[in-house]
């Protein structure tokens, strides 16, 4: 069986990188997507009003201490996610244990201030009425270097032998949420291998019921805040000492990520106050609030956008075998090193936003903050404001986007953009000024994006976009009436908090990513897509997650890590612990070209354009042990992701 990639040839247009498959003409029309059993075109669009998620409850507040004590569970449930009168969906989310009515997908926004600090008790409650294990909602491939809890203690949190090709793993599932954004210490960060097993009654005696580093960071978190880690559970600690941003939190565990946060688990974490933020006023307001009376009008409003696929009985739907996506029926293990269930990437045909498909937001005329987050698992979003929905694309802008900030908060001053590119996990603070736009107008949020991996370029010229009648559209705004005067600053006249720049760099690493076909049979992939390093002839070396650690800078140090990309598809880099800046991306040849406008403030993630070098710099200000991975979660569950470690100066 041949590859599924095209060869590509490269080309720059437009000061945009655009990668061309060859063979494939120039085409405005949709392209489609394969899903589940439920037909996303009988799918009603436009009836089910966006939610707009409440507020953590906090358990207990030490305003003496300066501390938010949080208990979050992760809990299975049925939630409406297509329209009214359609099957509800089993989903996971998170929710307050204290608070059984806050479980949701997403989750309701953690709401958390300068300097004061956050401390959650994440629990992992997939269990049954009866305290037995659930299993995963999804087919988990246990042929994946993953958490694999049947090895038990001496082969936990490796890649399994098998005799046979394996079924889906079916027993107990590892969790451990990962603070996305967040500067903590490593036993707080979400670490991969902290992973740990629900509390159930059932689990079989050799299992591993913890990762490999759960006990180190257990250990020296109750020495550093003296909270106790119950079975089941870790307790982390976030100082909060960022710059006012937009950061998310989502399972992280071990070769399992992919589907943890297919399943729901995802949510905001808004960090307010401090002396990167604006006083209250000046921007579109309020967020939601705890104790918000029903009928409170929300003008700032985060807004994850995510794609899934469902089938007739309102089940999510998500690939069970390495088929679906390119015809590969095996060999798989043992006669190769194809993996039976995992897919290198996968679309789903349905776009959900804020947890429900297609939904509408009525809105007044006036200004909105809305902070968007991409949640996709590998679908890259290109977001315009229209008037028709179906129109050809490109579509022509009805509203522009006023980007304020990005991952890592306030950009040194508003962008003025006809569209947002957003690759999985990054987020675009943004206003839309709905002030001269007619009450009773109808206008939509759609995407131009392309339903297959993204390599640069503009829709409709250099690759298909996703298809109008379905993934191309993701919600609706109605204009009503006025309710109150709106006295914000219009985002043109915006003046942001000062940005300082990171100092001068005193290393630059060079490293490497990678796809990898079969090593056992000719014409056949990817097994797997890595990280790694470039040698002395700038040849990649391809280095997995076991392999030992190859970056490791000194505690406080500044770095530039060249990132370069020999795939032929763009790649959502994301390096944790640290806040980086954009230096710059050069195409062999070429001279360096500038970050867009869009990148100009502090990111912790960054695209990463095929057959080019993508430059940032970063300052490693808390030691540890942390990790930098692709955010195309399939990616990352099958080898792209590498730990790192911050090392403390010797004395």
């Amino acid at each position: 069986m041949a590859t599924r990639r095209h060869l590509l040839k490269a080309a720059i247009a437009g000061g945009t990188f655009l990668l061309l498959p060859a063979g494939l003409p120039p085409s405005r029309a949709g392209a489609s997507v394969r899903g589940g059993s439920l037909d996303p075109t009988t799918i009603d669009k436009y009836v089910t009003e966006l939610t707009i998620p409440p507020v953590m409850p906090w358990v207990t507040r030490d305003r003496e201490r300066g501390l938010d004590h949080y208990t979050i569970g992760v809990r299975q449930f049925r939630q409406q996610i297509l329209p009214p009168g359609s099957p509800a969906t089993t989903v996971w989310g998170y929710g307050s244990t204290r608070h059984p009515g806050t479980f949701h997908y997403p989750a309701f926004t953690i709401e958390a201030d300068f300097d004061r600090a956050v401390r959650v008790e994440w629990v992992n409650q997939l269990v049954d009425g009866r305290g037995h294990h659930l299993p995963h909602l999804l087919s988990v491939d246990p042929t994946l270097h993953w958490a694999n809890p049947p090895g038990g203690i001496p082969f936990r949190d490796s890649r399994p032998t098998f005799t046979s090709t394996p079924g889906p793993y079916t027993g107990p599932v590892p969790l451990v949420t990962h603070l996305h954004g967040g500067h903590n210490a490593e036993e707080s960060d979400g670490y991969p291998e902290a992973w740990y097993l629900p509390r159930a009654s059932d689990i079989p005696g050799p299992y591993a019921r913890v990762g490999s580093f759960y006990e180190e960071y257990k250990e020296k978190s109750e020495e550093r805040y003296g909270a106790l880690w119950n079975p089941g559970s870790a307790v982390f600690q976030y100082a909060n000492r960022d710059r006012a941003a937009t950061f998310w939190f989502h399972d992280h565990a071990l070769g399992i990520t992919r589907l943890n946060v297919y399943a729901g688990l995802a949510g905001f974490y808004l960090l307010r106050g401090g002396p990167d933020d604006l006083p209250r006023g000046v921007l579109p307001g309020p967020a939601p609030r705890l104790g918000d009376p029903p009928g409170t009008r929300h003008y700032e409003i985060p807004v994850v956008i995510q794609d899934r696929s469902f089938n007739r009985d309102g089940s999510l739907f998500h690939p069970s075998s390495r088929a679906f996506f390119d015809g590969f029926d095996g060999p798989y293990v043992p006669d190769s090193d194809i993996s039976p269930t995992w897919v290198p990437e996968f679309m789903g045909d349905t776009m959900v936003t804020n947890g429900s498909t297609w939904p509408v937001l009525p809105v007044e005329p006036r200004r909105y903050r809305l902070r968007f987050l991409n949640g996709c698992n590998a679908r890259f979003l290109i977001l315009k404001i229209v008037t028709d929905p179906l129109a050809a694309r490109p579509a022509p802008a009805a509203l522009p986007f006023w980007q304020i900030g990005s991952e890592g908060g306030f950009l040194p001053a508003p962008v003025r953009l006809d569209q947002l590119l957003t690759a999985p996990a990054e987020r675009a603070d943004v206003v839309v000024d709905f002030t001269s736009v007619p009450v009773s107008t109808e206008l939509y949020l759609i995407n131009e994006g392309p339903d297959k991996a993204f390599g640069g370029g503009t829709a409709g010229i250099d690759f298909p976009p996703a298809s109008p009648s379905t993934t191309g559209q993701v919600m609706k705004f109605t204009v009503r009436p006025l309710t109150a005067p709106d006295t914000t600053v219009p985002p043109e006249h915006l003046v942001l908090p000062p940005l300082a720049p990171l100092r001068p760099a005193t290393r630059t690493r060079r490293l490497a990513l990678v796809e990898e076909d079969s090593a056992v049979l000719p014409d056949t992939g990817p097994r797997a897509v890595m990280l790694g390093t470039l040698d002395d002839h700038g040849n990649p070396v391809p280095l997995g997650w076991g392999d030992p650690v190859t970056e490791n800078p000194a505690l406080g140090t500044t770095e530039i890590w060249e990132i370069h990309n020999s795939t032929k598809d763009a790649h959502p880099i994301h390096v944790h612990e640290v806040q980086f800046q954009v230096v710059d991306r050069q195409e062999a040849g070429r001279d360096p070209r500038a970050p867009e406008p869009w990148e100009s403030g502090f990111k912790d993630t960054v695209i990463a354009y095929p057959r080019a070098v993508t430059r940032i710099k970063a300052t490693f200000g808390q030691a540890g042990r942390y990790v930098w991975h692709c955010h195309m979660l399939d990616h990352e569950d099958n080898e792209m992701m590498r730990p790192y470690t911050v090392t403390p100066a010797r004395p």
